[in-house]
């Protein structure tokens, strides 16, 4: 009995140790915020399969994109993705001077930060941001962007 009471504080150690590192996988805070939706420009439309995913920006970014230069700090990209035919979730990147500096090199995606958000607009901590940044990075030289061709043959109404 004494062996397994000598060791109970090393195992409650290492048990915390394995539920914090568990916690990083979900959703961290970042710097992304939720915009309002409204002012942003809807440039593209993405369906896979039953999910439709609405991509939207502001004004400034599609020009700049269009005018060949850096997307402007500040700026939102909202991908909302529809399933059935309502909002299921908003997925967020938000640009911000030196915001990068915050992540090892490895998982930076230049000044980018990334952020899931429910229908309501609160936080997702379900969803995975480092998966995002994964992703997102082999667009380097699109601004990590997926849709970067599309905001090019995007014509303002």
């Amino acid at each position: 009995m004494m062996r397994i009471s000598s060791r109970l504080p090393i195992l409650v150690a290492v048990a915390c140790g394995i539920v914090m590192i568990g916690r990083q996988v979900d959703a961290e805070p970042t710097k992304a915020t939720m915009p309002d939706i409204s002012k942003l420009v809807h440039y593209t439309t993405v369906t896979r399969g039953e999910v439709t995913e609405h991509i939207m920006t502001t004004r400034e970014a599609i020009e700049a994109v269009k005018a060949g230069k850096p997307v402007p700090n500040g700026t939102h990209f909202a991908l909302v993705d529809y399933r059935e035919g309502k909002v299921f979730r908003y997925f967020i990147m938000e640009k911000g001077a030196g915001w990068g500096e915050e992540y090892d090199e490895n998982r930076r995606t230049g000044d980018w930060q990334f952020q899931w958000f429910k229908p309501d607009g609160t936080i997702n901590a379900a969803e995975n941001t480092a998966r995002c940044q994964s992703c997102h990075s082999s667009r380097a030289d699109r601004e990590f962007l997926y849709t970067f061709n599309d905001i090019r043959r995007f014509e303002f109404e």
